[in-house]
């Protein structure tokens, strides 16, 4: 499930291999893109940078073009280097961006649009994200502050839900939002105008603190000495190394918490009905 961290090392990964090259090939199975392309080439155009914004990767390209493109529950972005096979089938490609030593494929995603700097800030969802929580310039005190807005404006939002809002903090997602609340001793389905400004003060700093954790850079020089190689570990959230053990509360439903031994719940939450776990006596 694509949260910020795995975007983040995604757009990492992607501006090792791509960044200051030229493109040789674009394809796309996106009438949209393909219609773009045919007016304006992606081939011939230098890969500026690659970016993370929160749940969103931004693929900038030379002469004012954007790819924009958003993972939702099942997409990915794969890195080959050229003649590799795909681990995928090809009936699941949406884009490939080739350059002479690589090729960067996007699988099953449903969001991939073009932008120039203008139309980004015009009708994009990017610019109306909150502070990204991984971003370099992301601080406790913008993410509090987020969050007291949020409690001005919306008293009546449930925490599991606010968590999720991209508006608040971007880059949380569904598994974030259970660790976090649980880890901070919240109840997800409290209302936002009850929390405490310590309380607010903890889920900030232990969202930021967990998703830091998950991107840490495990890149290791091989033989070819490029480094391309990035994070390749489970997400975690406990110390435990062991897959089965990495996560707090997360799909760990009538199953004992790991700190006090009740039994852990699910209920749905929200407009979109995203599942939350909890600890009813951790999280009273």
């Amino acid at each position: 499930m694509p949260e910020g961290d795995t975007i983040y090392r995604t757009a990492r990964t992607l501006q090792k291999a791509l960044a200051g090259k030229v493109v040789t090939a674009f394809e796309t199975g996106f009438a949209k893109l393909a219609s773009v392309n045919d007016d304006s080439p992606v081939a011939g155009r230098v890969v500026e940078k690659i970016e993370a914004r929160g749940k969103w990767c931004l693929i900038f390209f030379s002469g004012d073009l954007i790819l924009v493109t958003h993972m939702l529950m099942s997409g990915s972005w794969h890195l080959y280097r050229t003649g590799e096979r795909w681990r995928l089938p090809h009936r699941s490609m949406r884009v490939v961006i080739r350059v002479h030593d690589f090729e960067a494929v996007l699988f099953n995603a449903q969001v991939a649009e073009f932008h120039t700097a203008r139309s980004l800030e015009r009708s994009s969802q990017v610019p109306k994200l909150g502070p990204d929580i991984l971003s370099a310039e992301f601080t406790l005190a913008a993410g509090i502050a987020a969050m007291r807005e949020r409690i001005r404006t919306h008293p009546d939002d449930e925490v599991g839900v606010a968590l999720l809002n991209q508006r608040v903090m971007a880059g949380i997602g569904n598994v974030y939002k259970s660790e976090v609340a649980f880890a901070a001793g919240v109840d997800p389905f409290r209302k936002i105008a009850s929390l405490s400004d310590r309380e607010i003060e903890k889920m900030v700093e232990i969202a930021q603190r967990y998703m830091r954790a998950n991107i840490a850079d495990g890149s290791s020089r091989g033989e070819s000495g490029e480094g391309i190689v990035t994070y390749t570990g489970a997400r975690r959230t406990t110390r435990a190394m062991t897959q089965a053990d990495r996560v707090w509360v997360y799909r760990r439903m009538g199953k004992e918490c790991r700190r006090c031994g009740a039994i852990i719940r699910m209920q749905r939450q929200g407009t979109q009905a995203r599942s939350t776990y909890w600890c009813p006596d951790c999280q009273r």
